[in-house]
């Protein structure tokens, strides 16, 4: 296939910029693409060309296939990355791509088909001798069923609907008497987020962690994991800082994890980059979660611990080369804070708007992936990240020092970023001793 001449990214935001980068480095040309509200993004500003593909809406624009093909075909770009969020698991664009004699940078449609439906997933997953959590057979026929699953692997259990994702279509049922209102609640949810009201049953994991494992995989079927990334901060789902080593983690554990995550790469015949989630209880059990079949926001610190860029293994891949080496461990320790245009003092209530002021903090083993700057202004229609700052050091307790002196030169003015909350974790002394679950966030006092 040879390595490629041009790359269009089908995506925004610092991203969108983080690709231009590994492809200006490879020397491989860029092009990229952007709504009208994102015409004075930095992705647009250092792209080698740029062509506006619609509106402020996403499904108007960079959920829009038509307008993105039609821009990789007048800029004759050979491939297209999709970064992650919009079209980056998406089947149909994956397809699309192929018929066009574009190459998608990620996974061919049968795999993301095969990871994006969860029961279909699961199934796979038990097959390959990955451990995943007990529940249900498959969809539930009917409320009847529901209630005769639950009483077989024993409440608490979690409804989830197939098609979900974002933390919608989940209800946790902890009695019987309960499961009639969670049954029809949750396939309302989903009928009406997903156009699918297909539901499917786990035990609910308590005290969980959610740990996910690093992969790639090549066209000729070699597979290797490049360790763990601790997630368990979050908020409605959507997480908040991520760090690698995880501070539950043991040896045994990596690499019992990292064996499973592997099954799991191999299983699918996974190319390109992705990760394998695990939730893993107090005991230290994991189960398999689910599989993203792309690059992940916190891909960042993994890069820091192991020194190799996840972006250009993802292009190399997907240009048909041999994957890098085998499994990576972790030689440093590395934090990653999302700084969002978020208010955390009125419950995290999105704050679009222009930036005044703005400046970057900096010194060894600070990085910061961003596409804002002062004078910029973050629009409301899409996700509220305005930038991932990260830090790298020997120790976690070295790492969590720097991110507090990093968090402290962060200035943005003009509206209202997560910046204070995270300060506020860094200090937190469960936080800092490692003692935390997914449920965090349920009585972190802000």
């Amino acid at each position: 296939m040879g390595m490629f001449k041009k790359i269009l990214i089908a995506n925004r935001g610092e991203i969108a910029l983080r690709v231009i980068r590994t492809c200006k480095e490879m020397g491989i040309k860029t092009v990229a693409v952007y709504s009208t509200a994102d015409k004075d993004s930095l992705h647009v500003r250092f792209a080698d060309e740029a062509v506006c593909i619609g509106p402020a809406v996403s499904a108007k624009s960079y959920l829009s296939i038509p307008n993105i093909i039609a821009a990789a075909e007048i800029t004759n770009a050979d491939a297209i990355h999709p970064g992650y969020g919009f079209l980056s698991e998406n089947a149909k664009f994956s397809r699309v791509c192929k018929e066009h004699e574009i190459k998608f940078i990620g996974a061919t449609p049968e795999q993301i088909d095969g990871m994006g439906d969860k029961s279909n997933a699961k199934a796979t997953m038990i097959a390959a001798g990955v451990p995943c959590i007990p529940g249900s057979d498959g969809l539930l026929k009917d409320l009847a069923d529901a209630k005769k699953v639950a009483k077989q692997i024993k409440y608490p259990i979690i409804l989830k609907a197939t098609a979900g994702g974002g933390g919608k279509g989940m209800r946790i049922v902890w009695k019987e008497e309960d499961m009639e209102a969670a049954w029809n609640g949750t396939r309302q949810e989903a009928a009406a987020a997903f156009g699918n009201d297909g539901i499917y049953m786990e035990k609910f994991i308590e005290e969980p962690r959610h740990i996910e494992i690093q992969i790639a995989g090549d066209q000729f079927g070699n597979a290797c994991h490049m360790s763990e990334r601790d997630c368990s901060i979050q908020r409605r789902h959507q997480k908040l800082v991520e760090e690698t080593p995880s501070p539950f983690m043991t040896d045994d554990l990596r690499e019992r994890m990292g064996k499973a995550a592997i099954l799991a790469t191999k299983a699918v015949d996974y190319e390109g980059v992705g990760t394998v989630e695990f939730l893993v209880d107090k005991n230290r059990d994991f189960y398999f979660m689910e599989m993203n079949t792309r690059i992940q926001v916190e891909h960042t610190i993994t890069e820091e611990v192991i020194n190799f860029d996840l972006i250009k293994e993802q292009i190399k891949i997907a240009a048909g080369e041999k994957m890098s080496g085998s499994n990576y461990y972790p030689q440093m320790h590395s934090i990653q804070c999302r700084i969002n245009a978020e208010d955390p003092y009125k419950d995290f209530r999105p704050s679009p708007g222009k930036i005044i002021s703005y400046h970057s903090p900096g010194g060894h083993g600070v990085r910061v992936d961003t596409h804002a700057y002062a004078g910029y202004a973050i629009p409301p229609n899409y996700d509220s990240m305005i930038s991932k700052l990260i830090v790298v050091a020997q120790t976690r307790e070295e790492a969590i020092k720097k991110m507090k002196r990093a968090l402290d030169e962060y200035i943005i003015e003009g509206i209202q970023t997560t910046i204070p909350f995270h300060q506020k974790l860094m200090d937190d002394k469960d936080f800092r001793k490692g003692n935390f679950t997914t449920k965090f966030m349920d009585t972190f006092e802000f």
